[in-house]
């Protein structure tokens, strides 16, 4: 079989993976988030932390417990990594240092899992399960909350109420994630992912050097960090790692466990708004989004216009041999386009226009098909915008699933927009600035810029991946690449409860001639062209002094 042949075969079984969960999965998150009932399990969590399940909250109540429980969140976590001596599973590892403690507190508890350290060298076992696993499933939540608060926003009238934060919180993590973080740590064992509490082991190579191999309880988190649109790996070669991520079938199942909740999502989406061409429309525009930067990323890769990558018949430089230029692309786009970081091959060694493309996915901004819950609440955002401009183009109120979309709306979803594209720009421009300074950039030039603005676009997209020709270490780049991971995600989630406490307070408005139709082919055509105008619009000359230039070098 050729290369092309198998890397089809690989996008069809992940395509059909996905058809076949899409269905019972976004069902049962519907109900999870409309149901009445609570588990002892989930009674239990509300004693003990003194919240009324049955109690619901305005959205500045809502969002008081988002910042609440995100600091509270980075606290906790700095902590842990400090007293790191004091904890069992340290293996003689200390203190890790203060710099990287912050910067590592952030990245975690806003999904971004950014990382400028050696896991296997820095963190014992006991940091990776109790502080970093367990925000892997609890910034998941976060985000999945509050896609869920926007939806409300949609569906209910007349009222203040977008639900329970904590409930909301509590449920996404027993409910969805834990249940199946757990099936699929199972599998991953089966197939070979290593889970040991053991440091480590030495061997003898054959020319008579002894080496230490890392050991950790990689299944566990590997599980997490894909299904949560996480991405710090346990191990510093992140997914590439033959710990993590030893055989194609391992790669496929977690590139399927990136785009598992963000795509059933829009299925709960349209059930809950109960209309489930509502959830196709936005599916259609993720997956429009998603296959084009597959074919952009997999063409160039394939493609290269180096010499040595030319006599090789690919670029194979930073990939591992068992995935290939295929498997490698596929996981490529889905982990920039999921919002995850996590890699199985090396994106600074990838091409100027494969490298660019995995950047524009990040720009695109978190919807193709984006992290759990922030895809689904950044692209209703950008949906917000589209029916705006088009209300604009025939001279209407623009209306969108019921709702007009006045002054406030338009406000709130510009807000949720435009944070990201400013601390992109803002902290790259001044990086740029700071890179004489040795040791900051391993190339100069076009790559240079194109390694700091990667860098910028995954902090403040909640990525995590990087250009690795980039030294992240300086006390510059640890504090504002972890201004941008809480600028980058906590200004949008508030800007979108906002949003959705607008939106619930207002009376629904029947549909009309006039009414502009969302379920057709027009909308998705509308939707899909904004998403890329804004991204072209903002971008475009940031792009053209690193990756284009380079594409076309």
């Amino acid at each position: 079989m050729s290369a092309t042949a198998a890397g089809l075969l690989q996008v069809g079984l992940l395509v059909v993976a996905l058809v076949a969960v899409y269905k019972p999965l976004g069902d049962y998150m519907a109900r999870v988030f409309t149901g009445k009932k609570h588990l002892a399990i989930e009674r239990v969590i509300y004693r003990t932390v003194r919240v009324n399940p049955d109690s619901e909250q305005n959205w500045k109540t809502y969002a008081a417990g988002v910042l609440g429980f995100s600091f509270v969140s980075i606290v906790l976590l700095y902590l842990i990594q400090r007293l790191q001596p004091l904890l069992p599973f340290n293996f003689g590892r200390g203190a890790v240092d203060q710099g990287i403690a912050f910067n590592t507190a952030v990245s975690f508890v806003t999904n971004t899992n950014w990382q400028s350290y050696v896991p296997e060298a820095v963190m014992g076992h006991t940091v990776q399960m109790l502080g970093l696993t367990v925000q892997n499933f609890l910034s998941a939540a976060v985000g999945l909350a509050v896609a869920i608060a926007l939806v409300r926003g949609f569906v209910r009238s007349k009222t203040d109420r977008l639900g329970n934060f904590w409930v909301d919180l509590t449920r996404g993590t027993v409910r969805i994630l834990l249940p199946l973080a757990f099936v699929f740590a199972i599998v991953l064992i089966a197939l070979g992912v290593v889970q040991s509490l053991k440091s480590g082991f030495d061997l003898t190579n054959v020319d008579g050097q002894r080496n230490g191999i890392a050991l950790a309880p990689a299944a566990s988190q590997e599980t997490i960090k894909e299904l949560g649109t996480n991405g710090g790996g346990i191990f510093n070669a992140n997914s590439a790692h033959p710990f993590e991520n030893p055989n194609g079938w391992t790669n496929l199942i977690e590139i399927f466990l990136l785009l598992v909740i963000p795509v059933c999502l829009t299925r709960t989406f349209g059930q809950l708004v109960g209309n489930k061409k509502q959830g196709y429309s936005l599916l259609s525009v993720m997956a429009v989004l998603w296959g084009a930067m597959l074919a952009v990323i997999w063409w160039a890769e394939a493609h290269p216009n180096g010499p040595a990558a030319l006599l090789a018949g690919s670029n194979m430089e930073g990939k591992e041999v068992r995935f290939g230029v295929a498997g490698s692309a596929l996981f490529a786009d889905s982990t920039t386009g999921t919002s995850t970081g996590a890699v199985n091959s090396m994106h600074d060694s990838y091409s100027g226009l494969g490298g660019g493309g995995t950047i524009l996915n990040m720009l695109f901004g978190e919807l193709s098909p984006g992290g759990v819950g922030t895809g689904l609440y950044s692209i209703l955002v950008v949906a917000i915008i589209a029916m705006f401009l088009a209300g604009l183009m025939v001279g209407r109120t623009p209306e969108y699933l019921g709702k007009k979309l006045g002054r406030r709306e338009v406000t709130a979803s510009a807000i949720a927009i435009l944070a990201m594209p400013t601390v992109v720009l803002l902290g790259a421009g001044i990086a740029i600035m700071l890179s004489g300074t040795p040791g900051y950039l391993a190339n100069d030039g076009i790559h240079g810029w194109s390694e700091v603005f990667y860098a910028y676009t995954s902090a403040s997209n909640n990525n995590g991946s990087a250009f690795a020709g980039i030294t992240v270490t300086s006390p510059w780049f640890q504090s504002s690449l972890a201004m941008c991971m809480l600028f980058g995600r906590l200004i949008p989630i508030l800007a979108v409860l906002c949003l959705a406490g607008s939106l619930a307070q207002q009376k629904k408005v029947p549909e009309t001639s006039g009414t502009l139709p969302t379920t057709g082919a027009l909308f998705p055509a509308m939707l899909g062209g904004t998403v890329v105008l804004v991204a072209a619009l903002t971008f475009i000359p940031a792009l053209a002094l690193g990756p284009i230039a380079e594409a076309l070098a």
